[in-house]
């Protein structure tokens, strides 16, 4: 299933339809999967229905065994060398604005 065209919630709901799959796949239940995991048994009931917190999420991911997924579902980004050579050995903390740079046109009078 492609999410590219999905909404939020839509992506969070097929998310949370995989979590499930992934749950009776190890032959867990629900209950047995909180205990494991160290959550609620109300916490893995709202990861299946794609309303998780972000710890409750990664949570279940360890308890399911699958976090080495997180590489695939969100690949460390490396800093291009431009933006390296830019930064001079700083480390990167904010993206910059486009409306800093301001264009001036042919029609800005100079006073």
């Amino acid at each position: 299933m492609t999410l590219n065209h999905l909404t939020p919630h839509a992506i969070a709901s097929e998310l949370g339809d995989r979590i499930k799959a992934a749950r009776l796949n190890a032959n867990l239940s629900q209950k047995a999967l909180a205990k494991k995991a160290g959550i609620s048994l109300k916490a893995v009931t709202n990861g299946e229905k794609g309303k998780s917190t972000l710890e409750s999420l990664i949570a279940i991911l360890i308890a399911l065994e699958i976090t080495e997924q997180l590489n695939f579902f969100i690949p460390k980004q490396e800093i291009s060398p431009i933006q390296l050579m830019k930064l001079q050995g700083k480390e990167r903390k904010r993206a910059t604005s486009a409306t800093n740079k301001k264009v001036k046109s042919k029609d800005t009078p100079k006073w």
